[in-house]
């Protein structure tokens, strides 16, 4: 077993933020000097190849593969739930789990899109109760049911979605949203810790 990466050094951000920050990863990485054209297919994009992360999930670069497309085909995708309403699903799920990286991320991604920051901000700050009117209040709450309990998820929660005015392709891209970054955060979470830039 290769040796485990402490940070002594590191003070870990202590609140979520918008911030940029930094990954450190408890298992070593590959180097990207050592990077194949195996590796590079697994990447996807050939910039992921600078990120510490992306570089530590290289090492199965089939699983990684499968893992970025399904990524870029649930946030990247035309139509359905607005952009930034997928990524304020994302942001809601990792601030639940107590993921500070992903909830930085996504909390910008949120923003840019819908160019509104007060939601993003009351999420963050106050935590996924802070967030309930509206189609935002909507995603933040099926993102935290699915995140709590996702058989507990069911046909009360579609209609209410439904209710609130979400089309069916809209209702798939949230739920898929808030899937994807229960198993993202779990990775981050359990792969390394974030690091104020």
């Amino acid at each position: 077993m290769g040796q485990i990466i402490t940070y002594p050094d590191n003070h870990e951000p202590d609140r979520f933020t918008t911030a940029q920050l930094d990954w450190l990863p408890w298992i070593a990485p590959l180097d990207e000097a050592a990077l194949t054209d195996r590796h590079y297919e697994g990447l996807v994009d050939r910039s992921r190849s600078k990120s510490a992360y992306f570089r530590l999930l290289a090492r199965d670069p089939e699983v990684l593969g499968a893992r970025t497309r399904t990524d870029k085909d649930i946030f990247y995708s035309k139509g359905g739930l607005p952009r930034a309403e997928r990524e304020l699903a994302a942001a809601a799920v990792s601030r639940l789990n107590g993921c500070i990286y992903c909830a930085s991320v996504h909390a910008r991604f949120s923003i840019q899109f819908s160019k509104d920051d007060g939601d993003v901000t009351r999420l963050l700050e106050r935590g996924t109760d802070a967030v309930d009117k509206g189609r935002n209040g909507a995603v933040v709450r099926t993102a935290v049911a699915l995140t709590r309990s996702p058989a507990q998820f069911g046909e009360a929660d579609i209609a209410a979605l439904d209710d609130a005015g979400f089309k069916d392709d809209e209702i798939v891209d949230l739920i898929q949203a808030a899937a994807f970054f229960n198993w993202a955060n779990r990775l981050m979470l359990s792969l390394g810790e974030p690091q104020e830039s």
